[in-house]
């Protein structure tokens, strides 16, 4: 049959990116406790198209996807991206998935357990001799006002957060250690499950514990910059709190990146 994308093409155009976007899809991630854990995420996978070609072949990413789909560790998300680059014959390949990683968390009193759903995703580039790959997770908090605890006769008003890192790095880690350690940086983590002597527990210990979205994201920066759960640093990782605010018409939201020099120094 004619294959009407591999016609010439004379607008002399080439496009950056072509290919599929918003698939959903279920995927097999890698859990640290469990070994793996299926999950469900929304997939986009492109190619780069030089300005001779009229089209890329959409089938193509669907069909190597679903080869990698019960198997899309760190490493072999980039092995699926290379295979799609090869397919197509682009000279980069590029793709992303998002999607909800599920740990069973147990509350701190009672030990009663649950499950917490945190949004993750891997993003990808591949080209010929290189690669790029990020990791994000996104990690919600709670965090009690250090000014209103200071300036209030009587308690102190708090807010739940989102902590966003998106981090680049050669070596595999786990996400549910960065998690730990953004939950640890917060005023209190999150729970499905709390009986009373738990939610106790939680506002007292919230409450000990005030932070500005400026003190959280300065403690991930630093956990982060010192992560010690994988075999090489992190080259590069940004950091974003927000608040949803509680008594502003308004959200507070906080920043940073870090980069890794050649040498081991950071800028």
């Amino acid at each position: 049959m004619i294959d009407i994308q591999n016609t010439r093409d004379t607008r002399e155009v080439p496009l950056k990116k072509v290919g599929i976007s918003d698939l959903t899809y279920p995927v097999k991630v890698l859990d640290k406790e469990r070994g793996t854990q299926m999950t469900t995420a929304r997939v986009n996978l492109y190619v780069n198209l030089p300005q001779h070609f009229k089209g890329t072949h959409m089938s193509r990413f669907i069909e190597i996807f679903h080869r990698h789909h019960e198997d899309l560790g760190m490493r072999q998300f980039l092995a699926m991206l290379e295979e799609i680059r090869v397919s197509l014959e682009a000279e980069r390949s590029f793709g992303s998935i998002s999607f909800p990683f599920f740990l069973e968390k147990a509350a701190p009193v009672s030990g009663e357990k649950g499950i917490m759903s945190y949004q993750c995703g891997y993003e990808g580039e591949v080209f010929e001799g290189g690669s790029k790959f990020f990791v994000s997770v996104s990690v919600p908090v709670t965090t009690v006002c250090p000014c209103s605890k200071a300036i209030s006769d009587r308690g102190a008003h708090n807010q739940r957060g989102i902590v966003s890192v998106k981090i680049e790095s050669k070596s595999l880690f786990w996400m549910e250690d960065v998690i730990r350690a953004i939950e640890g940086a917060a005023s209190s983590g999150l729970y499905s499950v709390l009986k009373r002597p738990d939610e106790k527990y939680v506002t007292e210990h919230a409450y000990d514990n005030p932070c500005f979205v400026e003190d959280v994201v300065r403690e991930v920066y630093i956990a982060l910059r010192d992560f010690k759960q994988c075999e090489r640093s992190f080259s590069w990782f940004s950091v974003e709190c927000r608040n949803f605010e509680s008594i502003h018409n308004h959200n507070a939201t906080a920043y940073t990146e870090f980069s890794r020099l050649p040498d081991g120094g950071r800028q």
